[in-house]
Parts: C-alpha cells; structure tokens; sequence
C-alpha cells in the first residue's frame, strides 16, 4: 500500500475498530481487548480475501466478543473469507459453517442447525459436541492405555 492509501485505511480502522482514541498509545499500554482489536486491525489493514482467525475473542470480556463477530460479519459480508477457530462453541453458531474438532480429529461438519439436529436433536451446538466426544473411542498413545 502506498503511503496515503495505507494513512486513509488506517484511519478508516481506527475509528471502525473504536481505536481513534488509543492511534499514539504503545500496544503493551492497551488492555487485552483493545489489543485484540489493534490484531485484527493488522490483520485486514491489507484487505485480505481470505482471513484465518484463531480463537480472536480469546481473553476478550463477554460484552465485547459479540462486536468481535460484528467485525467479522463484516468483512465477510464485504467478500472476505474467514475462517476461525474458537473453544467457545456458543461462538459456532455465529458461523455459516462449522467443523467440530475431538482430539485433533474432525468428527463433523455443516451448518449450526443441522449439526443441533443431527448429533443433539435439536438441543445446542453445546449437547452436540458432548454427544460427538462420548460416542469416540478412546484413543491411545505408543501402546499406552492413558487416553488423551
């Protein structure tokens, strides 16, 4: 990005990530939601097509994860791909898709409502991810019984 371009789209992220009031702070001075926000903010300052997410609300306050998924809404809304990981699988249901992941196997994929349906009758995505953990044999480790 050229110099007036990449000025004009920090700007533009600044006020859309509520951050115009921290553009002189240092990034260790700012909270952990703030700082979370000033990530993303270096994550899409570039317009990405494709935006991979780990866990982005991690230690963020429970009022402020929503604004995150606001955020994300946003950009995929405006065409970019996200694709996030989260443990809190309340979040899943913000997704159009989603993949349920159990001792680093994929165990299921598809949309929230079909995912409630098919493994929880119904019931949360919560209940659907208990139901699929149970259902998976243990797994062992080099001839170990320990389950991990």
């Amino acid at each position: 990005m050229r110099n007036q371009e990449l000025a004009r789209r920090r700007h533009e992220l600044l006020e859309w990530l509520g951050l115009a009031e921290y553009r002189l702070a240092l990034a260790g001075e700012l909270g952990r939601g703030e700082r979370q926000r000033l990530a993303f903010a270096c994550a899409v300052i570039h317009r990405p097509s494709l935006l991979l997410l780990d866990e982005p609300t991690s230690g963020v306050a429970p009022g402020s994860r929503r604004r995150f998924w606001d955020l994300i809404y946003d950009l995929a809304d405006g065409g970019t791909t996200v694709l996030v990981t989260t443990h809190y699988v309340d979040e899943a249901d913000y997704c159009d898709r989603l993949g349920m992941m159990v001792g680093g196997r994929l165990v299921c994929q598809g949309t929230p409502h079909y995912i409630r349906r098919e493994f929880a009758g119904g019931a949360s995505l919560d209940a659907a991810f208990t139901a699929l953990a149970a259902a998976l044999p243990p797994r062992t480790c080099g001839g170990s019984h320990e389950r991990f």
